[in-house]
């Protein structure tokens, strides 16, 4: 195959660049090592990345996102998809909506955990942002909350998911190199370290209070 462009695309290098983070670490994701990954110069990943490695950067954090895009790979920088389109009918229930869109979007953050770093300083402006925004604007709406708290009934639920997700890739890390002793001055903790999480039973009950809570009738 030829090294200079043979094929490559905006979807390619994005899903590219998350097999190296996923399998080696952000701080590995090299121009060279991309280049070499898929077969082609690194200088021909700047034709569709022409500002290097921070468009690059915001190219992957749009693709994660937007969990339909990620679940479902297609042109992840595809200048042609302005999502302009009218979108379909959603006939769910808002509820619904939001608990699919939650556990979708855990899904993929979970799966490309090494590349939560990138999703911290940038701001979510994008089409895949904009589009998790209306969903979370219209479901909530459609709940009844007045407009007024809307916006941070969103933004709770966008920070549930990412607190969530932190959390358990934090738990399910590497300990310290001197881990603290359990002792005396933690009881509680001590008395229950031999119990077991499951982070999936945890999020989606969270979830349900979460919702609950932002939607009760005052």
């Amino acid at each position: 195959m030829s090294r200079n462009n043979a094929g490559l695309s905006p979807e390619r290098i994005v899903t590219e660049a998350l097999r190296i983070i996923d399998g080696m670490g952000l701080r590995n994701l090299t121009m060279r090592r991309l280049g070499d990954a898929l077969k082609v110069e690194a200088m021909a990943i700047y034709h569709h990345f022409p500002l290097g490695k921070e468009q690059l950067f915001g190219a992957i954090v749009e693709y994660i996102s937007d969990p339909a895009r990620a679940a479902a790979p297609r042109d992840a920088a595809d200048p042609e998809d302005s999502g302009a389109e009218e979108p379909e009918a959603d006939t769910r229930p808002w509820d619904q909506r939001l608990r699919d869109w939650a556990h979708d979007y855990r899904a993929v953050l979970l799966r490309h955990s090494g590349a939560l770093p990138l999703m911290i300083h940038r701001r979510p402006d994008t089409v895949a942002a904009l589009r998790a925004t209306e969903l979370h604007y219209a479901a909530f709406t459609e709940a009844g909350l007045p407009p007024e708290e809307v916006p941070g009934a969103a933004a709770a639920l966008d920070s549930y998911v990412l607190g969530a997700v932190v959390h358990q890739v934090r738990a399910e890390g590497l300990p310290s190199r001197e881990p603290a002793v359990l002792d005396g001055r933690f009881p509680t903790v001590t008395a229950l370290r031999d119990v077991e999480v499951d982070h999936d039973r945890v999020f989606a009950a969270g979830l349900d209070a979460l919702l609950a809570g932002l939607t009760a009738r005052r």
